[in-house]
């Protein structure tokens, strides 16, 4: 319950009638059957047994007062959208109103969906009517003659009392969504099954209760001939194929229940008098002291602050090992703690956290559209007024040239033509792909923001890359320490560590970890000047020293000359080279450089498998943005490039008749990713939301690419795949169910098979689709 402020939960004055619920935040008027629970000395007072429940789950959360107000989080599931048409947005189940296709959750919800629940009870019973109606009618072609042991006219009412409430019954969404298409003008699979149904169940009313109206030649002895076992076991076969197509799209969701279960129901709460207790995650508020124990999922994001183990962010980062954790350290919501205990602060909660977002985008990537969809829509617009036309023509054909009894001929091919084109295979050829495909991303760290970014993605010719924190691991470290003239290493360190010590420059911070990591002393300098475009300076432990490029050593009165050799020979491997100067003498050189990521070189062979040429843009030197990409096998090179000029730089690449994408770090690079192609976000979960990138990798490395390329490129395969499987179905199946082949062969498409090869069209697709659940990526 929502409540727009707060209210006390002190322990009531004595005579006092009323009480404010800690739960809900309700007036309860007090009486001796009032429900009432006791915490810290102070009784609480409650409007319902759920209230009073909620307390007891986390006692300490509602009596401090926190809880009582808060707006409540939508329950999953709580939105309804159609698979095909992700425009349709409902707060309720049914049906859409453009295809008739059962509404399914946006998130998807632990339990089986109300359509399959109820579409497989109407199934059975639409199965157990079948069966005794195809006896009583094909009964004689395996020496069950039923109808002459009952009688002909006995055996016409039997079969229309068991016909008649499955129609009626059964098919009755069937029917409604028929009629539905009518009205919103959107003729699809349910106008076709309706009409066709419909027409097979009206004939045989009339062929029992007035056959006087049929020439003697339809009546073959024993009366009109009927279509009511053709009509039941159309209905009967249809839910057979919505049951299996049901399934197989709740399954689709399995990722997002997946990864909507890698967060842990309840978070263990520390207090403040050092007692433990499990709340409930949804009770998680930030700010909260939790202990995550040995084996437990971290519940929410935070960081840590007590406490050292070993993360297992896989579900993050696609990486198997885990990862170092000590006070200090954020960690995410999700991701599971192996060895040792921690405690964190609740950072972010609820909607905000990491896996919170990637729920959420790989649900809008299930809704989003692909244009390929736009294909299958503009056929289906057409194809069903066809159809139905087809239908018509086959009726009059048969009725007009047909053998006798022409109009059983003539209804049977018009109903089969019906039956046999419901497009809901060529329907659910995209949307059921890009489920998939959105789900399967997920579980590689590839998160689909939308389907149009995805099949753009397939034709990428030309991929942009940011060098800093997307080559390299865009923190840079101390490399090489370079000591001259009897100067000794850990000396030069010390005077270099001292000077940086007050700048908070990356390189800075490099030069001082380094130090520390070598165990060398980090002193405080004094005198300290920073000179623009140069360097730094002062005075360490009472001795001149200073730290800069060639221009800073040669203000100093100091040739650099015999150690230029070696500086430029760092400069040649990407590393920042700086000189040093100790009591007005060289003496020596300390490199830095931000490391290439261990995946960095194989990611990038592999994208030149995938037919991908690489461009690294980089507001870096030309030298060290040559030496990275000498050493990577890159390309081409665009170094002290701006934001706005890497923008630029894709215009011009799109104008070339290049389909570009582009990998930043989804902040400063947010221009270059709004106007590529694809803009790929990269990043370990910061940038999950980023707005300008239709990718986001969680793994925040090249590979991710890598995955996204393959992803795309089987994902589009198996649309087609599917788009042809629905197009051959329906050229090859409309002709014969029309009855081109019956002049030749004497075959004749009854629609009980028709029914059946519709139905098996669609779960063929479906089945097809799955696939890319186990695709390598």
């Amino acid at each position: 319950m929502e409540h727009s402020h707060s209210h006390s939960t002190a322990p009531l004055p004595e005579g006092a009638q009323t009480a404010t619920d800690p739960v809900c935040g309700m007036t309860v008027a007090i009486a001796e059957d009032t429900r009432r629970e006791t915490f810290a000395g102070a009784t609480f007072h409650f409007c319902s047994d759920s209230c009073r429940a909620a307390f007891k789950a986390d006692p300490w959360h509602h009596a401090s007062g926190r809880a009582t107000g808060r707006k409540a989080a939508a329950p999953a599931g709580s939105k309804w959208t159609c698979p095909m048409h992700p425009q349709i947005l409902r707060d309720r189940p049914g049906s859409c109103p453009i295809c008739g296709m059962a509404l399914e959750p946006v998130l998807p919800t632990g339990g089986s969906s109300p359509e399959l629940v109820d579409f497989t009870r109407r199934m059975w019973i639409s199965l157990a009517a079948a069966l005794p109606l195809v006896a009583l009618t094909m009964g004689e072609l395996v020496n069950l003659p039923l109808r002459d042991w009952i009688g002909h006219a006995v055996a016409g009412y039997v079969e229309f009392l068991l016909a008649t409430p499955i129609i009626l019954w059964a098919a009755a969404p069937f029917f409604r969504r028929g009629w539905e298409s009518v009205i919103n003008r959107s003729p699809n699979m349910w106008t076709l099954i309706s009409i066709g149904v419909g027409a097979a169940y009206a004939y045989s009313i009339i062929a029992i209760f007035l056959p006087g109206l049929f020439p003697e030649a339809y009546r073959m002895g024993h009366g009109v001939g009927t279509y009511f076992e053709a009509a039941v076991v159309i209905v009967a076969l249809v839910f057979v194929g919505q049951v299996l197509e049901l399934r197989a799209r709740e399954r689709t969701g399995d990722a997002i229940r997946a990864l909507l279960d890698l967060a842990p129901k309840t978070a263990r709460r520390v207090l403040e008098d050092g007692s433990e207790y499990d709340a409930p995650l949804e009770n998680v508020m930030a700010g909260d002291r939790l202990r995550v124990r040995p084996g437990d999922s971290v519940p929410v994001d935070g960081m840590v602050i007590e406490g050292h183990s070993a993360v297992d962010e896989s579900m993050i980062t696609g990486e198997s090992l885990p990862v170092e954790k000590a006070a200090g350290d954020a960690v995410t919501g999700g991701t599971i703690n192996r060895n040792g205990s921690l405690v964190m602060v609740a950072e972010r909660v609820g909607a905000e956290t990491v896996l919170a977002q990637i729920v959420e985008m790989v649900a809008n990537a299930r809704r989003s559209r692909a244009p390929i969809q736009g294909l299958a829509d503009r056929v289906s617009a057409i194809f069903v007024p066809t159809v139905v036309a087809i239908a018509l023509i086959a009726f009059g054909v048969w009725l007009v040239w047909g053998p006798e009894p022409a109009l059983v001929f003539a209804v049977a091919a018009a109903v089969s033509v019906l039956i046999i084109a419901c497009p809901c295979a060529l329907g659910l050829a995209t949307p059921i792909s890009i489920t998939t495909a959105a789900g399967r991303g997920a579980q590689a760290g590839v998160l689909i923001k939308d389907a149009e970014a995805l099949e753009r993605m397939a034709a990428v010719s030309v991929l942009i890359v940011d060098k800093t924190g997307t080559l390299t691991e865009g923190r840079p470290k101390l490399t090489d320490v370079i000591a001259l003239d009897g100067v000794g290493e850990a000396d030069l360190l010390a005077a270099a560590a001292a000077l940086e010590r007050g700048s908070e420059h990356p390189l800075a911070e490099a030069i001082v970890e380094g130090a520390l990591a070598r165990g060398v002393e980090v002193l405080a300098a004094t005198g300290f000047e920073a000179v623009t475009g140069k360097g730094v300076r002062g005075e360490v432990q009472g001795r001149p020293a200073a730290l800069g490029n060639a221009a800073m050593m040669a203000a100093l009165g100091l040739d650099t000359t015999a150690a230029e050799a070696r500086a430029d020979a760092l400069r040649r491997d990407g590393k920042t080279a700086m000189f040093v100067a100790l009591e007005g003498q060289l003496a020596g050189i300390v490199a830095v450089a931000d490391p290439i990521k261990a995946s960095t070189a194989e990611a990038i062979r592999t994208l030149h498998q995938l037919g991908l040429r690489v461009i690294m843009a980089t507001g870096d030197n030309q030298r060290t943005a040559e030496a990275v990409a000498a050493r990577l096998g890159i390309d081409e090179v665009r170094a002290g490039v701006l934001p706005e000029d890497k923008k630029a730089m894709i215009d011009a690449l799109r104008k070339g008749g290049a389909v570009v994408a582009m990998a930043g770090d989804g902040v400063n690079d947010a221009p270059a990713l709004a106007a590529a192609d694809v803009g790929i976000a990269m990043g370990t979960g910061a940038d999950v939301a980023v707005e300008s990138a239709g990718l986001t990798l969680l793994g925040g490395d090249l590979m991710g690419v890598v995955r996204a390329r393959r992803l795309a490129k089987a994902t589009l395969r198996n649309i087609r795949q599917n788009l042809f499987f629905a197009f051959a179905y329906n050229a090859a199946g409309v002709p014969v169910a029309a009855g081109v082949l019956y002049p030749l062969t004497g075959m004749l498409l009854s629609p009980m098979i028709a029914a059946a090869a519709m139905s098996l069209s669609s779960v063929s697709v479906i089945a097809n689709a799955l696939r890319l659940r186990r695709v390598k990526l």
